[in-house]
Order: C-alpha cells, then sequence, then structure tokens
C-alpha cells in the first residue's frame, strides 16, 4: 500500500466516521471508520520511513556516482556494454 492507498483509507475512514448517520444491527459504524483511519495512518507512517531509508545520500559535491554494469558471456569477442 502505498501513499495514496494509505490517504485513500483515511478519507475514506473519516467520511464513514464523521459524515454518514448509517445504523447496522451489531455493527459500530463509527468504530470501523475510526479502525479504517487507525490503519491508514499506520501505513503511511511504515511507507515514509521506509522510504526515508532508501534515499541514497550525495556525496560530498553533490552528484551520486554512476552505476556501471559489465556483463562477461562465454565465448563473445567483446564483453563490455
Amino acid at each position: 500500500m502505498g501513499i495514496g492507498g494509505c490517504i485513500i483509507l483515511i478519507a475514506v475512514g473519516a467520511i464513514v466516521t464523521f459524515a454518514t448517520d448509517w445504523h447496522a444491527k451489531g455493527v459500530n459504524v463509527d468504530l470501523i471508520g475510526l479502525i479504517m483511519m487507525a490503519v491508514g495512518m499506520i501505513g503511511l507512517a511504515a511507507y515514509v520511513s521506509i522510504f526515508k531509508r532508501r534515499r541514497i545520500p550525495p556525496t560530498a559535491d553533490g552528484d551520486v556516482p554512476p552505476v556501471v554494469e559489465e556483463r562477461y558471456y562465454p565465448g563473445e569477442r567483446y564483453n563490455r556494454y
């Protein structure tokens, strides 16, 4: 679940909790909305913390070094792409 999914879950939970007056026997609709908002917030916090760890810190001059990929195929004369 990405940022968009978490925000949608929070918004739908808020709508169910605050903007509706549905009543169902044996089901607390307000509690379901609060649970949806809580799950959306937890998911958003988890996504942001994982995304923060994935960022590559820049070097001292601000550039990120390029990635050079070399492949070796036996029997070929030129192995560099």
